[in-house]
Formats: C-alpha cells, sequence, structure tokens
C-alpha cells in the first residue's frame, strides 16, 4: 500500500459532472411535483384526448387530431420551458436556493444550463407521451423529424428566456400569478387549439407573432402538412429567444 493512498484530494469536481448532476436534480424535483405534472403532462394530454374525441372546435375537413397534436406539443414546450420553469426558479429566488447554489461551486451559468437540460428531459418524457396519444386517437404525422426537432428547441430557448426573465424580475407570488395567467391566455389566443383563421383579421396579425402561434404554426405546417422548415415561423421564435436570454441575462436578480 502507498503512503499516498488515503491522502485526501480536496477540490471541486468537472463543471460537467456538476452540471449532470444539477440536471438529474432539478428533473426529479419537478417529476415529483404533482402540481407542475398537472400542467406539464395532464392539462396537454386531456385536452389533446377531449378535443380530438369531441368535435367542439372546427379545425377544418382533415381529422381534428392532425390539427390539435402539433398544437398541443407546442403547449407542452411551454407549459414546461415557461410556465414551469418560471414558477420553480421564482420560488427558489425567494427560498434563497438560487443564492446559496450560487455560493457554491457551481457557476451560475452551468446552474442555468442544468436547468435548461432538465427542461429539455422533461419535454422529451412529454412529447413521448403526447405522441403516443395522439397515434392511439388516428394521428397521421408527417414532415422531417429535424425540422420538427429544431422547432422545439428555438421554441424551449425563446419560452426560457421568458421564464427566467418574469422568474428573476417578480416576487414569487407574481411569477405564480402571472405566469399561470399567461398559459391560459396563450392557451386560448395562440392557435393551440383554436385556429388563428377563426379570430379577426387585424387580431391575427398580431397573435402570429407570439412564440406560442409561431411554434404551433410551424409544427402544424410540418406534421400536417409535409413542409419544409417554416422560416417565419423561426425567424420569430430566433427573435424572441434572442429577446428573452438576453434580458434574462441583463436583468436577473439572485436574491
Amino acid at each position: 500500500m502507498s503512503a499516498g493512498t488515503f491522502t485526501p484530494s480536496p477540490g471541486a469536481a468537472p463543471v460537467s459532472r456538476m452540471i449532470l448532476a444539477q440536471t438529474a436534480l432539478e428533473t426529479r424535483m419537478l417529476l415529483r411535483n404533482g402540481e407542475q405534472l398537472l400542467l406539464t403532462v395532464i392539462i396537454p394530454a386531456l385536452l389533446l384526448t377531449l378535443f380530438s374525441a369531441v368535435d367542439i372546435v372546427d379545425t377544418g375537413a382533415e381529422k381534428s387530431v392532425d390539427f390539435l397534436a402539433p398544437g398541443i406539443l407546442a403547449l407542452a414546450v411551454m407549459s414546461t420551458a415557461f410556465t414551469g420553469q418560471a414558477i420553480a426558479t421564482g420560488f427558489d429566488r425567494r427560498y434563497g436556493v438560487l443564492k446559496r447554489l450560487g455560493a457554491s461551486p457551481l457557476p451560475r451559468w452551468a446552474l442555468m444550463a442544468a436547468k435548461t437540460l432538465s427542461v429539455l428531459v422533461t419535454e422529451v418524457l412529454q412529447i413521448a407521451l403526447l405522441t403516443v396519444i395522439a397515434f392511439a386517437l388516428g394521428w397521421s404525422p408527417q414532415g422531417n423529424p429535424l425540422s420538427v426537432a429544431a422547432l422545439i428547441l428555438l421554441g424551449t430557448a425563446a419560452f426560457s428566456g421568458l421564464g427566467l426573465l418574469m422568474a428573476g424580475t417578480l416576487k414569487a407570488e407574481m411569477t405564480l400569478a402571472a405566469a399561470n395567467l399567461v398559459f391560459l391566455l396563450l392557451l386560448v389566443g395562440g392557435g393551440v387549439i383554436v385556429p388563428l383563421e377563426k379570430f379577426p383579421g387585424a387580431v391575427q396579425s398580431v397573435l402570429g407573432l407570439l412564440p406560442i402561434s409561431a411554434l404551433s404554426d410551424g409544427l402544424r405546417e410540418v406534421l400536417q402538412h409535409g413542409a419544409a422548415l417554416p422560416w417565419g415561423d423561426v425567424a420569430v421564435l430566433a427573435g424572441w429567444a434572442v429577446l428573452g436570454l438576453g434580458a434574462a441575462a441583463r436583468l436577473f436578480r439572485w436574491e
């Protein structure tokens, strides 16, 4: 046995290992939270099943599920990347969790990276579940999966930036109320369930610039109509991503 066998070797773990550990923790906390599961999994699944099975909204001549599935996928992204992340991060900030983590060896940028990776892991689980439900309801998707992945990643970046901006600038209680209110408003007016064509022309132009509308419309163009990457929707999502992430990086308060 060498003399150095039991010699302590203090020091921080590699940043990549810290990010993976924090990602696993964030994901476990999210999946154990009943309220977040209701928002991110149960509500989108119920909406997809209900509106596909019952002819409540006129979605055109094609099957309802072909119109609804892309919109519900967009809603799932928003519920996790924006609403869920804003609420969870807002309360982490209020209770001093972010302040304590900021004083740990984990860099602040790595903490944000771990939160983003946790969002992506949750979205994969959401999309897998919703896809299974949609196929059971008779969904017939088209298009290139890479285009779908690009839109979802851009949508995640846009909604994550807006969620972190809200969580880092408002009080936790206000974040809770505002995030849920925005979720409901965008659910109704973002082209998720009700086609934007049902709104007046002037309103359509404004609603079409929302990130949820761009993501819903982009996914629908690819999955329902088999289109290539819809660059107009990509531009809208990229603009929101730059705006949201830039503002969050500049204005986020850790305490």
